[in-house]
């Protein structure tokens, strides 16, 4: 496969459109209007600039990557891709109604993949005429340097259109694969997010401080980064997102999110990409 479409050009789907750019693909970004067109691609090209500040990346390499890049505000240029990787905000009705969408403009032996983080994929597999052709392939951020792609498998999903994107995901992308079974959180998520949750109930409730909770991960526990600096930097939104859907599919307590979290997201407070979270960035 090396036409695919990416739906979504925020931090997911502009690092999934960037890796696939840099391995030959054309590749076509959908995005609400221009304006958000624009910045899914100035995204990609400050990405790769870093590359090439690193040494990773030739300057060629970068030009020739960028060109392979192609943004859309109309589902309907969907039609020839062979691939699809959805990459839009963890909420449920918003992507069970575009997989509905692109049932009606995409190829019939196109593969549907969603980049659901913790969300069951038959839930968006079930909305498609033909649900086998629907996979879950989760990346993890930033995609161009983590490794990891989880591989979610439905009830409904074929075993073709899972071992097409398994290839293309670890033989094209160079990407290490896992599967995973269809619940709440996959693998990693279902182990992460109860860690993080904990981390944040345990600094709310003042048992300690949040420097003292990260310095105990990463001298304890050998971990690179503390639960609160981890949570800063995958978003609390998002962290947020994915337990509420755990304790959506488990009703287990240490699933659900503490309201300081809550609270932290309705301040729009929501780490790294904001410039505050449970540390500040602004500086």
């Amino acid at each position: 496969m090396t036409h695919l479409g990416v739906v979504g050009g925020g931090t997911m789907g502009a690092g999934i459109a960037e890796v696939a750019a840099r391995a030959g693909d054309d590749v076509l970004i959908l995005e609400r209007d221009q304006e958000a067109a624009d910045a899914a691609l100035a995204r990609i090209e400050k990405s790769l600039g870093r590359a090439v500040k690193s040494g990773r990346l030739a300057d060629d390499e970068l030009t020739a990557a960028m060109a392979r890049l192609q943004t859309t505000t109309s589902i309907a240029d969907f039609g020839d891709r062979e691939l699809v990787i959805e990459a839009l905000p963890e909420i449920e009705s918003l992507k069970v109604g575009f997989f509905a969408e692109l049932d009606k403009v995409t190829r019939p032996d196109a593969i549907l993949a969603t980049n659901t983080s913790s969300i069951p994929i038959i839930r968006i597999a079930k909305n498609v005429a033909d649900p086998s052709r629907v996979v879950g392939v989760h990346f993890f951020n930033p995609v161009p340097v983590m490794k990891l792609v989880e591989i979610i498998s439905s009830l409904a999903s074929s075993p073709e259109a899972i071992e097409t994107v398994t290839a293309y995901a670890r033989d094209h992308l160079g990407k290490k694969t896992i599967q995973a079974g269809d619940r709440g959180g996959f693998v990693v998520n279902a182990l992460l997010i109860p860690y993080l949750v904990s981390a944040i109930r345990m600094y709310e409730s003042g048992y300690a401080t949040k420097e003292d909770i990260d310095a105990g991960m990463i001298n304890g526990c050998a971990h690179p980064m503390g639960p609160l600096t981890l949570s800063d930097t995958i978003g609390l939104d998002v962290v947020l997102d994915v337990a509420e859907s755990l304790y959506q599919e488990f009703r287990e307590p240490h699933h659900a999110p503490p309201p300081l979290l809550q609270r932290m997201v309705d301040a729009g407070y929501l780490g790294r990409k904001t410039g505050k979270g449970f540390y500040d960035y602004s500086k």
